[in-house]
């Protein structure tokens, strides 16, 4: 008999699959590659929309934005560069409708544009809220404006009514369904109204205090954009050139941005514990299967197949399975995917284009890595099985894998495990986590079995323990891989059920339902009695309440800084503008102080948010000076607070731990939850005419529906790695499946009753299920507050009690696992056991 390998490989695939022992193999690969492909191909989709929407979300090419009308010289060099430029102008404001219609009002994102807008992607506006959407070239013309279908609904006004923005009444005539540039600031939350730039002076609107946005927008060829886009940024490093920036693509808001950064780690991390698991599962089912073969590889020996003959048949199974098992996985990737899609309809765009083949080659690539890595070393052995084992079954045992080739096998694999998880300190977490809680356990397991037998007194104990004892402890080296094994896979679980339990409530915690929905800005010291008396009278028993104050930083340190004195582009915009200022005797409730020490009412000192600190290199003690309208304050700081900008809450960068500052001029803020009553925001404008009323209601809907979407999407793929769990277990329990059946077939042969023999099987479970699970809980805590500080950036909360009842769960799944997977262990007659174990 001479086969070559690959007929022979081919040859013991066939008949390894119709006997069922790849099963447990093919599962756990499939598990591996699915979870990280359905992660890749939604990445690799959403960079892929990412890069085509780019230049339409930016509504150029190259956009210039300002706090004041484009300098001359920015329209001069695009058109020496044959660019085509347009000037939008942007700030929010009061629309109102006419005393006639009811007088309601509403704030308004009033967006100014001319001739040629946009520069990039399509306007499209229809005729009525019902209509059917059309893409158009045209502008608002002279004495219309065009708005978003709610502002008609808030304001009562219907198509052809008159829009009261300022001193002007403009006819409504257009809706705006997609608007390219639309941004992401705040004002972008509230609703589009959109005018010809020769209708502003009409408004009276603009003047010499307002807070207005111009961007010079330049479209073109890349060689000139290129060219204008380096001009325009050192242009704005001058001097003499303030509030002045050249942008890039921004990727949202910032609290869906945080939201979704938080999800796709989460995501991240819940593949990489798949694929950890998955390769737990793999090795331990290739141990077995190894086992199973080989006497059928000392048979091979004895008809004269040699060993590289052998070793090459069993690669080309592996590699067949992995290909198999990897192509599978993909395509159920690829069908998961589409379902995180359908989750998460609305926040991300459902007419994504087409993915990359980048995920398809990861997912076959990590597959075989997975199989090869983990599975094959083990199966190698078999090629150097003698022939001898045929009549002497005591010989040719497997012995411990090569370190070496184990090595390889997993740094390779961990390599690409930190290649995907899209975060260095995740990823190292992640994986040196696990591989730290693999030697961990295998150390701790094995001091207990040497403890176990010491502790259970022969002559006293029950008869089911003392035996169970003994089997335990009569193989240390298969309980200390069972009880590993068992503990990796627990502390995936538990992991993932603290991580998602603690992360799902900190999302929900950052929009309560009882979250403030107004924003009321520019309330006057002169109203600020009467305006509290108003939200006291309506119900409103809790609302922020705090002073505004606009301050330019001159100097740090008595050293005067400016954009020049910076090197990254965000602290060169926060020391180009203004500050919004603020103070309170004691520290807001949402913000949390994490150096230094706030002491209420101490003069002279200031507050720092520890972003902005970290921006500008401020430390503790350092003396930073301030001009607010014209008064210069200096005040040292005493303490950095950690803010969380996504909370719906009033904050601040800079706050003064006192009541107020003398001869600085000051608005109000006020952020509350307005009462369900029909018309008070009608009222409270018509009170405080001057106010600005942020009505934020519906964003904070949107921002909970999100969440809501996300954690979908979460917990659908957890279930891919609570099934690899599962298999893990499944595959650490039933490792020792055969050796179990001959002891236990020679305790029954000598007289042993079956109702004994179950009871020391599931003495024997639960003993490794409670001490898994004990491990296992406490590494998982001391990983998760890891991941939470360092990764998701949120309090860990994790309970005493944890550990126990990660033991209860272990033994709960080990007997669970165990009675699947070992039934027929006690059903098996004693001479079909034993004869088989004599073939």
């Amino acid at each position: 008999m001479n086969l070559s390998f690959f007929r022979l490989g081919l040859r013991t695939l066939a008949r390894d699959l119709r006997a069922g022992e790849l099963r447990l193999l093919i599962v756990a690969v499939t598990l591996a590659v699915a979870a990280l492909t359905s992660v890749g191909f939604f990445a690799d989709r959403l960079q892929g929309g990412l890069q085509r929407d780019a230049l339409q979300l930016l509504g150029g090419d190259a956009v210039v934005a300002s706090d004041n009308p484009t300098p001359p010289a920015f329209a001069e060099r695009a058109r020496a560069l044959g660019l085509q430029a347009v000037t939008t102008m942007g700030f929010p404001t009061m629309g109102r409708a006419s005393e006639l219609q009811g007088g309601a009002t509403k704030l308004v994102a009033l967006k100014s544009v001319e001739p040629g807008y946009p520069l990039r992607g399509s306007l499209q506006v229809a005729d009525s809220p019902d209509a059917v959407a059309q893409v158009t070239r045209d502008i608002p013309a002279p004495g219309e404006v065009w708005v978003d279908a709610p502002l008609l609904e808030a304001l009562g006004l219907s198509m052809g009514d008159m829009l009261l923005l300022g001193d002007a009444q403009l006819r409504i005539a257009r809706i705006i369904v997609v608007e390219p540039d639309r941004g992401a600031g705040f004002m972008s939350f509230a609703p589009r109204a959109m005018l010809n730039q020769a209708d502003v002076p009409a408004t009276g609107l603009v003047q010499p205090a307002s807070r207005l946005t111009y961007r010079f927008a330049v479209a073109g060829s890349p060689a000139a954009v290129k060219a204008f886009s380096e001009w325009a940024a050192a242009e704005a490093k001058k001097p003499d050139v303030h509030g002045v920036r050249v942008e890039s693509l921004e990727s949202g808001r910032p609290e869906m941005r945080q939201t979704l950064d938080r999800a796709q780690k989460f995501l991240n991390l819940v593949a990489l514990l798949a694929a950890l698991l998955s390769a737990v599962a793999v090795a331990l089912a290739a141990r077995g299967f190894a086992a199973d073969h080989l006497d059928a590889s000392a048979m091979l020996r004895v008809l004269g197949q040699s060993q590289r003959a052998i070793a090459g048949a069993y690669t080309t199974e592996f590699a067949l399975i992995g290909l198999f098992a990897s192509a599978l996985g993909v395509a159920l990737g690829y069908l998961v995917h589409n379902v995180f899609v359908l989750l998460l309809a609305g926040l991300v765009e459902s007419a994504l284009p087409a993915p990359s083949l980048w995920p398809v080659a990861f997912g076959l690539g990590m597959g075989l890595t997975l199989l090869l890595a983990f599975g094959l070393p083990p199966v190698l052995q078999l090629a150097q099985v003698p022939p001898l084992r045929v009549i002497r079954r005591d010989i040719g045992g497997l012995k411990p894998v090569s370190l070496a080739v184990l090595a390889v096998g997993v740094a390779g694999f961990a390599a690409l495990l930190l290649a995907v998880s899209s975060d260095l300190v995740l990823g190292l977490i992640a994986v040196g986590g696990f591989a730290g809680a693999v030697a961990l356990f295998a150390l701790l397991s094995w001091v207990a079995v040497k403890l176990l037998r010491k502790s259970v007194n022969e002559s006293t104990a029950p008869r089911w323990l003392v035996l169970a004892t003994r089997q335990i402890s009569a193989r240390p080296a298969y309980a200390v891989v069972q009880v590993s094994s068992l503990a990796v896979g627990l502390l995936a679980l538990v992991l993932l059920v603290l991580l998602r339990t603690d992360l799902i409530a900190s999302w929900r915690q950052a929009t309560p339902p009882d979250a403030p929905n107004r924003f009321v800005i520019n309330v006057m010291p002169d109203q600020a009695e009467a305006f509290q008396q108003v939200l006291k009278d309506a119900g409103v028993a809790r609302y922020d309440w705090y002073p505004m104050i606009r301050g330019r930083l001159l100097a740090v340190n008595g050293r005067p800084v400016g954009p020049d004195s910076y090197v990254e582009d965000r602290a060169k915009r926060l020391v180009d503008r203004e500050f919004n200022l603020s103070t309170a005797v004691e520290p807001p409730g949402h913000n949390q102080v994490v150096a230094g020490r706030w002491t209420p009412g101490e003069e002279g000192a200031i507050s720092v948010e520890e972003g902005i600190a970290q921006t500008l290199g401020l430390q503790l003690g350092d003396r930073l000076q301030f001009d607010m309208g014209g008064v210069q304050n200096e005040a040292r700081i005493t303490s950095l607070r950690k803010v969380d900008w996504g909370s719906m809450r009033a904050n601040f960068f800079v706050m003064y731990p006192v009541a107020s500052l003398k001869d600085v001029p000051v608005t109000y803020l006020a952020a509350y939850r307005a009462p369900d009553k029909a018309g008070f925001d009608n009222a409270l404008v018509r009170q405080f005419p001057n106010i600005t009323n942020v009505d934020m209601g519906a964003t904070i809907a949107q921002v909970q529906r999100v969440l809501e979407q996300v954690i979908q999407a979460v917990e659908f793929l957890f279930a891919f790695t609570l099934a690899a769990g599962l298999v893990v277990l499944f595959a650490a329990v039933t490792a020792t499946r055969e050796e179990r059946a001959r002891e236990f077939a020679i305790m029954r042969a000598v007289g042993a009753r079956a109702s004994l023999l179950r009871q020391v099987q599931r003495a024997e479970l639960v003993g490794v299920g409670l001490l898994a699970g004990f491990l296992a809980s406490c590494v998982a805590v001391a990983v998760g507050w890891a991941l939470a500080r360092y990764v998701f950036d949120f309090t860990w909360t994790a309970a005493p009690w944890v550990p126990l009842a990660g033991a209860l769960a272990g033994a709960v799944l080990a007997l669970a696992a165990g009675w699947w997977g070992l039934r027929s262990v006690l059903n098996t007659p004693v001479m079909d056991t034993l004869r088989r174990a004599a073939e």
